[in-house]
């Protein structure tokens, strides 16, 4: 029989939420006749951003969860750009009113029907804006938590991506919350979370998915349009990754998939696991046998189903996680383990500043329970910084200062465990 803290610790290797944006809070939203309008905060780094989607499909390889079909994927990239085109919008006339049936969850947002104006919500980064050639970009792999959906992280991937990063972000089609195609298809997520063997099912289909849109991003860069429809990519982003210089992050059960992903794939050079157990049910094979490579956990807090008290998701509670427990013992190459203070397992998230836009809609104390007592705006900050300075230090050999002993000092909430 499970314990209460290792069935709380599923939610942290699965369950990401499947609702709600990420925006700033010192921005202000709007109310609209379509409900609250979200404003996102400004990007952090120096580079404006654009966006494209590319339906990609592995002809070598049939789908886990319709075997009659083949692997096909929807991929964001997000990178460094001119300012042309027009602000993307958040949610598509598609995936809107998936956005309004988990936002009115009661164990999510709980909003009322048409509170939040999904598809008007815009985010910073322009649909197939030129690309910035002035470098040669370092390429980062995104993989949302387990029958969540990318777009719920598009906040802090649009960050990294202003930075001076191409970001691939992967809807990991049939597990994921829902994907829509270009063809107007939307396929909702169908995979029980509690069957053991689906659950290695998806593991197994995320790595090859991550991957396999590293070949396609290969093809891209060489030339050749791998979109399913050949629509026209965005003038210049051929030719502008750095392949050479890659890593792979994740939230939830996709910080798992950034760490399977390395172990078995070398061209990953770096990863980060957001708050995400390695293993579920048994450990992975990165777990086992560790990286030579950089890796850093970064943690937030539970709270303790029986007791009410605080769980600090570390490695050092193995009792909690003895992934990240028995990770640590066999990982070779550079390791930190960052802890976020007083937030939960959903600050990692695009909810974490949409809340306290939503104040005047939310029920008391709803706003706490889904994304702690953490200051919203602080907590962005330091994501920011921590998610772009590893990269910067690993992929781009940039000082890397904030991993040093005065590194939390910047951050009031964070900390080194290790």
């Amino acid at each position: 029989m499970s314990t209460p803290h290792h069935r709380v610790l599923a939610l942290a290797a699965g369950l990401a939420v499947t609702s709600t944006l990420l925006l700033a809070p010192a921005a202000s939203a709007q109310t609209t006749a379509s409900g609250i309008k979200l404003a996102l905060p400004a990007l952090s780094g120096r580079h404006p951003v654009g966006t494209t989607d590319l339906h990609l499909v592995d002809h070598a390889r049939q789908d886990p969860w319709q075997p009659t079909a083949k692997r096909e994927l929807m991929v964001t990239v997000t990178y460094p750009a001119h300012r042309d085109g027009q602000r993307a919008p958040y949610a598509t006339p598609g995936l809107a009113p998936v956005f309004q049936e988990v936002s009115a969850h009661p164990l999510l947002l709980d909003l009322p029907p048409d509170a939040v104006d999904w598809t008007g919500t815009r985010r910073h980064a322009r649909t197939d804006a030129r690309a910035d050639r002035s470098a040669d970009w370092p390429v980062v792999v995104f993989s949302h938590g387990f029958g969540s959906m990318k777009e719920l992280n598009a906040g802090l991937t649009d960050d990294l991506a202003s930075r001076g990063y191409v970001v691939a972000s992967i809807s990991h089609t049939g597990e994921a919350g829902a994907v829509e195609f270009p063809d107007g298809r939307v396929v909702p997520g169908a995979v029980d979370q509690e069957d053991a063997p689906s659950r290695k099912a998806a593991i197994d289909a995320r790595v090859a998915d991550s991957r396999f849109v590293l070949d396609e991003l290969t093809r891209l860069e060489r030339g050749t349009n791998p979109d399913a429809e050949r629509d026209p990519l965005p003038r210049g982003l051929a030719g502008s990754l750095d392949l050479s210089r890659v890593g792979i992050y994740g939230h939830s059960y996709g910080g798992y998939t950034a760490g399977e992903t390395m172990y078995h794939d070398r061209r990953f050079d770096a990863g980060v696991n957001v708050d995400g157990s390695m293993g579920w049910g048994e450990p992975g094979e990165v777990v086992k046998h560790g990286l030579d490579r950089p890796f850093m956990l970064v943690g937030g807090d539970f709270e303790d189903p029986a007791t009410g008290g605080v769980i600090e998701h570390s490695h050092l509670n193995a009792d909690f996680d003895p992934t990240w427990n028995a990770f640590w013992a066999k990982q070779r190459g550079w390791k930190r383990d960052l802890h976020f203070d007083k937030s939960t397992h959903y600050s990692f998230t695009d909810l974490q500043i949409a809340a306290p836009q939503l104040t005047s809609v939310l029920k008391p104390g709803k706003k706490e329970e889904l994304v702690g007592e953490i200051d919203a705006k602080r907590s962005l900050a330091a994501q920011h910084d921590y998610f772009g300075g590893f990269f910067d230090h690993h992929l781009k050999r940039r000082d890397g200062r904030l991993f040093g002993p005065a590194g939390p000092a910047c951050h009031p909430d964070t900390r080194f465990i290790a």
